[in-house]
């Protein structure tokens, strides 16, 4: 064969692994089922018989779908049962969605209610444990069930929509606490709601003078990207500053999908953040998450949080130690550009609130000098100040001028 004709050949780009995984198991759903999101939530797989349709499990897989079947929901997308390694049992996506029997279990010192937001809910809808900040629980569904959720006392089942109501009542008390400046949408997924059910509670919260920006938690453009439509942007940034915190916690949920739903937000003036969470032979290596941070920058979301597993019943066998989110830090650090470095955050139990964490790069502190390590474990002195009056002499004008001003 001639050579110059094998150098010209074309290359055929491989299928990506959503079109792999729909081919091989929804051979018969059109292009526009498959691109519908209430098609998607109609046919996702909910119990033992549906996911044996279309996953060989292990031993241990049916058994954790079986015991846990009262403990938690399953319910995964096609969209994101198709990114399932059909082979791996470890494979991310399968470990994020299918319980395993570890899962029935719960440890010493796991909690219902691991972040104490039921002892700072003043109304059903309402979570106020920060002063001014205030948590809104919208909806008790999702599109995938995930297995570490921090939050499936409520998320199990139960509890439902928001009555209009319970909403109501809600909108009412951000408007008469007026130290809350920032209001936090999560659920379940907000991103389930109908647009005119979610515009029923932006429009509301936008027209509060002291509320001045909204962020929803979803992980939609995760397992569910096709909800993601022009009309869902364009209503986001009609009451912006609006922040969509999403969660990714594996390269390969970073499929173009689900980087065309990203960047849909982008494109229309929706800020779009990362807040991923630590799980144990799942994305427990910097590598791992390195290769996420550099695919989310790319799809212009920045990586936010890095989050330590939360002490939820049932999700111990995947929590890591506090030492492995450390070491992950100290390999990024000096190693990638600072975005793709995410806060360490740890929720502490019970309602503590977060703390982040950094590896200790202070060697010694003294009046003079404070000894450094950098990320090559080289040691750099700086030097301390002869001055060290830190009060700010203009603030009380300034803060004169704005009550003037009404700011």
């Amino acid at each position: 064969m001639d050579s110059s004709a094998v150098a010209s050949a074309p290359v055929v780009a491989r299928p990506s692994v959503s079109a792999e995984g729909r081919a091989r198991l929804f051979p018969s759903a059109t292009d526009a089922e498959w691109a519908d999101w209430r098609w998607q939530q109609r046919h996702a797989v909910r119990n033992l018989e549906q996911l044996e349709r279309y996953v060989r499990l292990t031993p241990d897989e049916r058994a954790g779908v079986q015991e846990t079947s009262s403990l938690f929901r399953v319910g995964i997308s096609p969209y994101y049962l198709s990114l399932i390694d059909p082979d791996h049992a470890s494979c991310p996506v399968r470990m994020q969605s299918i319980p395993v029997r570890a899962e029935a279990r719960v440890r010493p010192g796991e909690l219902e209610d691991p972040l104490g937001e039921d002892k700072t809910r003043p109304e059903e809808c309402i979570v106020h444990k920060y002063p001014d900040r205030v948590l809104f629980l919208a909806i008790d569904t999702c599109s995938v069930y995930c297995r570490h959720c921090t939050r499936r006392r409520i998320t199990k089942g139960g509890e439902a929509e928001l009555t209009r109501d319970q909403m109501r009542r809600g909108i009412e008390y951000v408007r008469n606490h007026p130290e809350v400046r920032d209001v936090l949408i999560s659920g379940g997924d907000p991103f389930l709601l109908g647009e005119e059910r979610l515009e029923s509670l932006l429009a509301p919260l936008s027209e509060i003078p002291h509320v001045e920006m909204i962020r929803i938690g979803t992980r939609v453009p995760v397992v569910l990207p096709m909800r993601v439509t022009d009309s869902l942007a364009r209503l986001l940034r009609r009451y912006a500053p609006v922040y969509v915190i999403t969660h990714f916690n594996h390269p390969k949920e970073v499929t173009p999908e689900a980087r065309e739903a990203c960047e849909r937000l982008v494109d229309h003036g929706v800020p779009v953040e990362n807040q991923a969470v630590l799980m144990r032979q799942l994305n427990s290596d910097a590598r791992i998450i390195k290769e996420l941070s550099h695919k989310l920058l790319r799809s212009r979301v920045r990586p936010y949080y890095l989050h330590q597993m939360d002490v939820a019943e049932g999700c111990e066998h995947l929590r890591t130690p506090i030492s492995k989110g450390l070491e992950i830090l100290q390999q990024l650090r000096g190693h990638t550009t600072g975005l793709a470095v995410p806060h360490l955050a740890v929720d502490l139990p019970g309602g503590g609130g977060k703390v982040t964490l950094q590896p200790d790069y202070v060697i010694e502190r003294g009046e003079r000098e404070t000894l450094f390590r950098n990320y090559k474990g080289e040691t750099y002195a700086y030097p301390e100040p002869e001055e060290t009056d830190c009060s700010c002499p203009y603030d009380e004008v300034w803060q004169a001028r704005s009550r003037e001003m009404g700011r």
